[in-house]
């Protein structure tokens, strides 16, 4: 498959990203693939797998934000082969988050997956976390 389309479904998870922190996550569910091997890991929670959690974890994602847009993306590394690609990004834009009534910074440090399926490129992993400074060892201790 060419480039371009990975580029323009790489494209398409930046406009879900941007409407993720305005509070919609239907977006970012429509890129996902229709399989049930399908995962996520979000800022607020641990990782789920198959469709229909992938689908509510990103409703509950995006009840967190409104109001919001996308500032950049920083591109880390592409990495692309026939069927698979993936992303490593951080992303950053300004949202008002939870109750807040304030628009604040964000950024997080992403992953994503896309796999070829019937000549579409589909979302079939995402993982994204606010870890983008260096942290002190301690901080991986479970408490």
């Amino acid at each position: 498959m060419a480039t371009t389309d990975v580029i323009s479904a790489i494209e398409q998870s930046h406009k879900a990203l941007g409407a993720i922190v305005k509070g919609d996550p239907t977006v970012f569910q429509a890129l996902y693939s229709l399989a049930d091997d399908v995962t996520l890991g979000n800022p607020f929670g641990p990782y789920v797998r198959g469709r229909e959690k992938v689908e509510a974890t990103l409703a509950g994602a995006a009840s967190h934000y409104r109001d919001g847009e996308v500032t950049d993306v920083e591109l880390i590394a592409k990495y692309t082969s026939d069927t698979l690609a993936c992303v490593v990004e951080v992303e950053r834009g300004r949202s008002k988050v939870g109750g807040a009534d304030e628009v604040v910074s964000l950024a997080v440090r992403t992953t994503s997956v896309f796999r070829l399926e019937s000549g579409s490129w589909k979302l079939v992993h995402r993982h994204a976390d606010p870890i983008t400074t260096p942290r002190p060892a301690a901080s991986v201790i479970s408490r």
